[in-house]
């Protein structure tokens, strides 16, 4: 019998998380006071955030490699850990007035273990993904039941060797009708699986319990599969007393923890932006209100989640009375735009004042660009899908923003509309932290417009 190393596994990870949390925290030691040995409040310092980070990793589970290897769900994960363990150690910072520790040793520590923790996850799931394709830390799968759902499954598994299952043995129902309990039982052991595959589309109830109860006694999982088919849609199961529903949508429900990092990310990020930007705010105040006639700041009413209106904030970038004839998009080379409302547009500057509604929970730093009504109701004459992404408050920056960039007509803001449908699929911190890195990128460049 082959000895089964993945069991080593979480606990490896949680042990090499740790040692890689301490390799940030004394090289951000060294980088700021040039030497490996911290004192006083520094020392207290990585004692708390060892201490936390345990508790938290222990308590969410972020440590976990489950199948099939999906790399940015374990991201995720660890991002989800990542934050409650910032805001635990901000906390006790807080509370026992821990006020004499270097910004910026927390600054570097977290972002020398950030990018630690992503490169440390990315090999691991590389490794893990080659070692399986090669054959190896395979678990034996058996399927019972319905032969076309059976089909399916096998044929995914053979798409996906990543998955590390192989196939000991399909009974069908045909044959289980002719078989003894018993000798069902007995052809099971046999074959040693790690699980089993229940496909059936209608299963005797007294059977499938028999099973499970089975299962559990000689340690192996019991997995039932569904004969549902569902290509772009969404299902989550929904626990009516004893009672087992699938909620089926053609989008994903956002989830409580989905909410919460997200909102915990942009209070957290804009605040970040408030602190150190400061200086570059008031810049950029100073030469708008100098450069053209006006106030410096603009504000504008914006439809915003579940279609509720809030006035939006940027630096003004037009002169004034630029609308007076009615809504109007910016062009390129557009009149109206004065010479250093070219400048702030082209490096996005100009929206920088949307943080405070980020602060003020009208806005995230990432989501679907907010619209005025008139255009939303032009945009919904050509695509109903728009309604979809009034389910999210609006964004700084978009991945329609990033991909598409802004919008002259109608016309086009329903093509930028496709890709924010595409991130509505797929909400999560990953793909946010990726879209802000790409708005980084053409602030830097000039590419705004």
């Amino acid at each position: 019998m082959s000895v089964r190393y993945s069991k080593y596994l979480p606990l490896s990870v949680f042990l090499f998380d740790l040692l890689l949390l301490n390799l940030a925290l004394y090289n951000a030691h060294l980088i700021i006071f040039n030497n490996y040995q911290p004192q006083s409040t520094s020392a207290i310092f990585i004692l708390i955030v060892n201490v936390v980070w345990m508790i938290v990793s222990l308590i969410s589970k972020g440590f976990l490699v489950k199948r099939p290897l999906v790399l940015k769900d374990n991201i995720n994960r660890f991002l989800l850990t990542f934050i409650y363990h910032l805001l635990s150690v901000f906390g006790i910072i807080y509370f026992f007035k821990i006020y004499d520790i270097s910004r910026l040793e927390v600054v570097i520590s977290y972002t020398l273990f950030f990018v630690f923790i992503i490169i440390f996850r990315s090999l691991l799931f590389f490794s893990l993904d080659y070692y399986r394709k090669k054959g190896f830390n395979h678990r034996q799968i058996l399927i019972i039941g319905d032969e076309n759902i059976a089909e399916r499954m096998v044929k995914s598994f053979n798409q996906h060797p990543e998955y590390g299952y192989d196939l000991v043995d399909f009974i069908s129902e045909e044959h289980i009708s002719r078989m003894t309990e018993e000798s069902l039982f007995d052809k099971i052991l046999k074959k040693s699986p790690d699980e089993i595959f229940i496909c059936y589309k209608q299963m005797n109830e007294d059977l499938l319990k028999r099973l499970i109860s089975f299962g559990d006694e000689n340690f192996i999982k019991i997995k039932v599969v569904s004969d549902l088919i569902l290509s772009n849609n969404y299902a989550q199961l929904v626990h009516y007393d004893s009672v087992p529903v699938l909620y089926i949508t053609t989008h994903p429900d956002i989830s409580l923890k989905i909410r919460f990092l997200k909102r915990s990310f942009d209070i957290i990020f804009a605040s970040a932006v408030f602190i150190f930007g400061s200086p570059v705010f008031l810049l950029i105040y100073i030469i708008t209100k100098t450069t053209s006639r006006g106030p410096a700041f603009y504000r504008q009413e914006r439809i915003g989640r579940n279609h509720k209106p809030f006035y939006m904030y940027k630096f003004r970038s037009m002169y004034v009375d630029a609308e007076k004839h009615g809504p109007q998009l910016a062009k390129d080379n557009d009149p109206r735009i004065t010479k250093w409302g070219v400048f702030i547009r082209e490096t996005r500057l100009d929206e920088i004042p949307q943080f405070w509604n980020v602060l003020k929970g009208e806005m995230s730093v990432v989501g679907p660009r907010p619209e005025r009504q008139y255009y939303i109701e032009k945009i919904l004459e050509n695509a109903p899908n728009y309604k979809k992404l009034l389910r999210l408050k609006p964004g700084l920056t978009s991945i329609g923003q990033v991909h598409y960039g802004y919008a002259e007509n109608v016309n086009q803001m329903c093509e930028r509309m496709k890709y924010d449908l595409i991130y509505l699929q797929n909400i999560n911190l990953n793909s946010d932290l990726n879209i802000i890195y790409k708005t980084v990128k053409i602030m830097v460049q000039r590419r705004g417009k």
